[in-house]
């Protein structure tokens, strides 16, 4: 995937004052946080200020200068330039290491190939990442993965938007869905979607590339739909997942923070879906949907 580096400078009109320090590291926190609902996704302190680091296809100037419109430090100056990267695998170092079992209750383990788990758990769940999204040590695919335990999803026909590394739907069709259909905007993601269903013996799943207008191309409509993104994609996009949902469907939606929970509530009310339930974990959040 192609990559976008935002160097943001920040300058402080009281830059002679004994907490200059404290105030640049506040600063940077808070414009990591403001940026991060528009599509950034990792970042790296510098002297001045921060890197942040975006999906090409994320990338609006206009709509990263109306977000920093509400930087609420008014003594400070945010300035940036962006630039393209080079097309790397940010992943190298860390699929080498993989990751410590994530251990959900007493329901499921999610591990690497590497690392092999003594317990038995009624759901086991290899994943061997490939420059994706999604190994359960993120909050919010652990809320994700939690409210799929919780559901009943015998004969059920599942969707998950932004599909990552696979691991949702992999849990879906471990929990007895009949039919899983994802899809993801990156080529590397469909793949090891492909990948780590082969993995799990899952053999119910079908991978779509694109965005969510894959789903004009997709028959049918499905009991349960997952989208874990962040919370501008989930807004433009939640209109697309209602028209492949019908009376009683759940839409599960994470990849936000609470202080958004509010307007993608009031979003889905707009579509006809009564809010079931709101959780959190470290600030992020999970909400459930049904269309009435």
């Amino acid at each position: 995937m192609k990559y976008y580096v935002t160097k943001f400078h920040i300058s402080d009109t009281n830059s002679d004052g004994d907490d200059h320090s404290e105030r640049l590291q506040a600063a940077r926190d808070i414009l990591a946080a403001l940026v991060a609902q528009v599509g950034y996704e990792s970042f790296e302190e510098t002297e001045t200020g921060l890197n942040g680091y975006v999906p090409s296809d994320l990338f609006h100037q206009e709509t990263l200068d109306e977000c920093l419109e509400s930087f609420p430090m008014d003594s400070l100056q945010i300035t940036y330039e962006t630039e393209e990267m080079e097309d790397v695998n940010w992943n190298a170092t860390w699929e080498q290491e993989g990751f410590e079992p994530i251990y959900i209750g007493d329901q499921c383990v999610i591990h690497n190939l590497s690392t092999p788990v003594e317990k038995d758990y009624p759901y086991d769940i290899v994943i061997d990442a490939k420059q994706s999204f999604g190994t359960g040590t993120h909050e919010t695919t652990r809320l994700m993965v939690s409210a799929l335990l919780d559901l009943k999803l015998d004969g059920k026909r599942v969707l998950d938007c932004g599909c990552g590394t696979g691991i949702l739907s992999i849990v879906a069709s471990k929990c007895g869905a009949k039919e899983v259909v994802s899809y993801d905007i990156d080529e590397w993601c469909t793949r090891n979607t492909e990948h780590n269903a082969q993995l799990n013996d899952v053999n119910n799943l079908e991978v779509l590339l694109g965005n969510a207008h894959v789903l004009s191309h997709v028959s049918g409509v499905f009991d349960v739909v997952l989208a874990n993104i962040n919370r501008n994609i989930l807004l433009a996009d939640m209109s697309k997942f209602k028209e492949v949902m019908t009376h009683g469907s759940l839409l599960i939606i994470s990849g936000f923070y609470e202080k958004d929970s509010m307007v993608l509530a009031e979003k889905a009310g707009e579509l006809g879906m009564s809010l079931l339930s709101a959780n959190s974990e470290n600030d992020w959040c999970i909400l459930q949907f049904r269309i009435d």
